[in-house]
């Protein structure tokens, strides 16, 4: 299992738009990934009821997990997505 801390960069959290940004990015890698805080319970990444019922915020801290190949690149690709700031894109 392949793991990658990232620190939530969007000014207002994993809110709607981010969560959908990270949803269509997650689901581009072909892979099941998981989301977490530290400690906590892995979420179905791919499912915003998950990414909501998260409340993460700018600057918290959240646990991705992959498996299989090309699960270090996946999840250095989503870690980067999650530090930048999905509310800037257009």
């Amino acid at each position: 299992m392949t793991e990658r801390t990232a620190t939530i960069g969007s000014r207002v959290g994993l809110h709607a738009r981010p969560a959908s940004l990270f949803i269509e990015a997650v689901r581009r890698q072909g892979m099941p990934v998981r989301i977490s805080k530290p400690g906590g319970t892995p979420l179905d990444a791919t499912s915003i009821l998950s990414l909501m019922s998260l409340g993460a915020a700018n600057g918290d801290q959240v646990v991705l997990t992959a498996e299989g190949e090309g699960a270090d690149a996946a999840l250095d690709e989503l870690a980067a997505l999650l530090e930048s700031d999905l509310d800037a894109v257009e």
